[in-house]
């Protein structure tokens, strides 16, 4: 892929942006952040019938709560897609069942370009056990996650006004999954680092930040310690960013960036980052707005975009139990919409699920309600009937 390519695509998202925010309605206050792209310049997704074909992959845990009540609303809307739903888990990778569900994913988000996709589970005591959504993105190139951290409106939380962008390299880093035990007892870790996609990352930051009205563009490393590699990154950052004279360009240290997000939050606008950091950070950000269940976030690659909640957590220990809060990735789907030019219903979805929350009559308990998912759920389709 060109670096021009990589360029467009960071560009032409959230281009709804500008036209969403002149509406002037409690959930439209986040449209700067929460609208995005009309249609991608890399890869145009086919319309067969009317609809749209997106691959859908609930994922583990709460996976198949959410996904449901995402269907549920969509349909409720007429939203004009087509699920191809693939149940892949990543629990037992080592079965063949889930290996072919596996390859099936792969082979459907390559054939629909587009997918919404719940959290995998990684099971942390299995050695060599792959994690599935690792190697999604790695083996579509899916490089740029994007996820967004501000204030929902109704939701009260220590830190207002923030409004920051977290862009995370998606396919390289500690995440290239080459470790070995050389002798027992010692175990050697490479992380890989490379100029050509740091220079796509940093690219695709600049990018959306002018495309999107920000201002500043902060890299994060740890070139302090890890000279070579962190410091290729930060070089690489700092180079690209010659190009765009009108963006303010600093970097900070990880651990400096970790204690200056939780003291601090609103000196943020966009933070670019490899791998490994863009998952710690991401989850504290989230912590800032509410915490992982209303976190949105997008993951765009050469030819396939797959939206997701942005923190990936996967909600094991409340499966079942009909407290999973979908506001993630019901935003996850808003914003597919907008890629997709279906504003109107994007708008319809979004601003009743920001109405609600901002009535603070029915939440979750992670919002601090007692209702259940299903409650949360019909209050939501009840607002967008209201709004009709």
């Amino acid at each position: 892929m060109s670096l021009a390519r990589s360029t467009r695509g960071a560009q032409t998202l959230f281009r709804a942006a500008q036209r969403a925010s002149k509406q002037q309605t409690t959930s439209t206050l986040l449209a700067r952040s929460y609208a995005t792209t009309v249609e991608s310049d890399i890869f145009k997704p086919t319309k067969y019938g009317g609809k749209y074909t997106v691959t859908l992959i609930p994922g583990d845990g709460i996976g198949a709560e959410v996904a449901e009540a995402v269907k549920t609303i969509f349909k409720a809307d007429n939203v004009p897609i087509e699920w191809e739903q693939v149940d892949v888990s990543g629990v037992d990778t080592g079965d063949k069942h889930s290996e072919e569900l596996f390859r099936e994913s792969i082979a459907s988000l390559r054939r629909n370009k587009l997918g919404l996709k719940g959290i995998l589970h990684t099971p942390i005591e299995r050695s060599g056990h792959q994690s599935f959504n690792v190697a999604l993105r790695q083996e579509l190139d899916i490089y740029a996650s994007v996820v967004l951290i501000k204030n929902i409106p109704g939701l009260v939380t220590r830190h207002k006004n923030v409004d920051l962008c977290i862009v995370r390299e998606n396919t390289e880093g500690e995440y290239s999954g080459l470790e070995h035990q050389s002798v027992s007892g010692v175990v050697e870790s490479l992380k890989i680092i490379t100029r050509a996609k740091s220079e796509r990352i940093a690219k695709f930051a600049f990018s959306f930040a002018l495309a999107n009205n920000r201002k500043k563009v902060t890299c994060i490393h740890k070139a302090n310690i890890m000279k070579l590699a962190d410091g290729l990154f930060r070089n690489t950052v700092k180079k690209v960013g010659e190009d765009y004279p009108t963006l303010e360009v600093n970097d900070m240290i990880v651990d400096n960036a970790s204690m200056q997000a939780v003291s601090r939050p609103q000196q943020f606008d966009v933070m670019v980052m490899p791998n490994l950091y863009g998952g710690i950070l991401t989850n504290i950000a989230a912590a800032l707005v509410g915490g992982p269940g209303v976190v949105p976030g997008c993951n765009m690659g050469r030819e396939v975009a797959v939206f997701e909640p942005g923190c990936r957590h996967v909600g094991l220990d409340i499966k079942g139990k009909d407290q999973a809060n979908p506001t993630a990735l019901l935003l996850s789907g808003t914003m597919l919409l907008r890629h997709l030019g279906l504003d109107d219903h994007a708008n319809r979805i979004s601003k009743a699920v920001y109405d609600v929350i901002a009535d603070g009559k029915v939440r979750t308990r992670d919002m601090g309600g007692n209702n259940t998912t299903h409650e949360y759920t019909r209050t939501i389709l009840d607002k967008m009937e209201q709004g009709l």
